[in-house]
């Protein structure tokens, strides 16, 4: 199945040895239908299984967002790729081309909230589809919309679980791809053929990730530092000595900036308090107490690749992804927060994700829609449904600025399905 060659991508590589760190510089996301292999495809890049919720390792489904990086390598000998600092083929020396953090988005319907708070935080994306399952699924039409609808231009499509097919099914599987991309913005995306439980073609789909899916050129390091929260939590063990205990952690990647540790932050949207019988939400201020990336503590952070701040919270704040969705930035250089949007809507024909695809409809007043922008998912109600102006009231309010992109599902049946997206005016 041959892969369109495209022009190699120039690429600066330093000989790094393996215990010197190196900042992640690009954020790949792994999405797809239920059970079609991402988290497996994780654990053959990185080492690392992502599915570390108690309720994930049970049901077999990704529900949070899960992190991983991975160092890309090329042999100096025979050329070959591996995400190991010696060839896997000859022994030989390899040198470092680039570090990448993987986000493994869930892929389940009830989970789209999820899947979009990944999409806004990534550079390029792996789209996996399994051979042995009828093309395309409902939820793989759902997510490569939701691609196109972030703005993610840079794609690979995995045709996984070879191993579970015979060859004229692997080529008819693969037709189906062909077909169902046809139509979109992707259709001269490459195709890799793999099976991740059996460890086949891997190496390829490295060479794929280097060759087809450069690091973006960030122009943004120099302006205020705003960093997009995916995940906020506790790392203190129960019965910890107070003493001992360590201030709240939020994870996620820098947008723009730099961030240092003892800078001074704030965070928006951040708690939530009752004044006058109304809910309102109050901006957190801290200080940065540690910054991690790449599995490592350094001193700054720059954008690309998922990292962590370690800040002087306290831990039951950030517990449990409750800041997933706000921005981090300096005291009083955040963009605004919104209780009420104005939308330039744009809806899609027909919907997406569901078996029997069916007309969107025009929005409906007091109609209740699922929106996402940034890592943030709130409900908003529609107070004016024109196109060029659908206000919503929102029901948790956003930190964005004029311009932000926000997707919009609606509940369709017992699930809230992508119906399009809207400009913030």
């Amino acid at each position: 199945m041959p892969v369109k060659k495209k022009t190699p991508v120039k690429k600066k590589t330093i000989k790094k040895s393996s215990h010197e760190f190196v900042q992640p510089e690009f954020n790949l996301a792994l999405v797809g239908h239920v059970d079609h292999g991402k988290t497996t495809v994780t654990e053959r890049l990185s080492g690392k299984w992502t599915d570390t919720h108690s309720e994930e390792m049970k049901r077999g489904i990704t529900i949070r967002l899960g992190y991983a990086d991975f160092s890309v390598y090329k042999c100096d000998k025979c050329d070959f790729f591996t995400t190991k600092d010696k060839c896997i083929k000859c022994n030989g020396d390899t040198t470092l081309q680039r570090k990448i953090s993987l986000v493994d988005a869930p892929g389940h319907e009830s989970l789209m909230a999820t899947m979009l708070s990944g999409a806004a935080i990534v550079d390029g994306a792996l789209l996996l589809i399994a051979a042995n399952e009828k093309c395309p699924q409902p939820q793989t039409k759902e997510h490569l919309m939701a691609l196109q609808i972030s703005g993610i231009k840079n794609i690979i499509v995995i045709q996984n679980k070879i191993d579970l097919v015979t060859k004229e099914e692997a080529l008819k599987n693969y037709q189906q791809i062909k077909d169902f991309l046809a139509g979109t913005d992707y259709k001269d995306v490459p195709i890799i053929p793999l099976s991740a439980r059996a460890n086949v073609n891997v190496d390829v789909l490295v060479e794929a990730i280097q060759e087809y899916l450069p690091t973006p050129v960030r122009k943004d390091t120099k302006g205020y530092p705003i960093m997009l929260v995916a995940r906020s939590f506790d790392i203190n063990k129960p019965g910890s000595m107070p003493a001992k205990l360590v201030g709240g952690i939020v994870g996620g990647t820098v947008r723009q900036g730099s961030f240092k540790v003892g800078d001074e932050i704030e965070i928006n949207p951040g708690y939530m308090v009752e004044e006058k019988n109304k809910k309102v939400w109050k901006s957190l201020k801290t200080k940065i107490t540690g910054i991690f990336s790449g599995g490592q503590p350094v001193d700054t952070i720059l954008p690309g690749g998922s990292m962590a701040l370690g800040t002087s919270l306290d831990p039951t704040i950030v517990k449990s992804d409750s800041l997933t969705g706000a921005l981090v930035g300096l005291p009083g250089k955040l963009p605004e927060l919104h209780y009420q949007i104005s939308l330039d809507t744009h809806l899609l024909k027909r919907v997406v994700g569901t078996k029997e695809e069916t007309d969107v409809k025009p929005l409906a007043k007091k109609e209740m829609l699922m929106l996402n922008v940034n890592s943030a998912a709130t409900v908003g109600v529609v107070v004016d449904p024109s196109k060029k102006n659908t206000t919503c009231a929102l029901k948790k309010p956003i930190c964005a600025e004029k311009g932000a992109r926000i997707t919009i599902s609606r509940r369709v049946g017992d699930r809230f399905r992508l119906i399009g997206y809207g400009i913030l005016k």
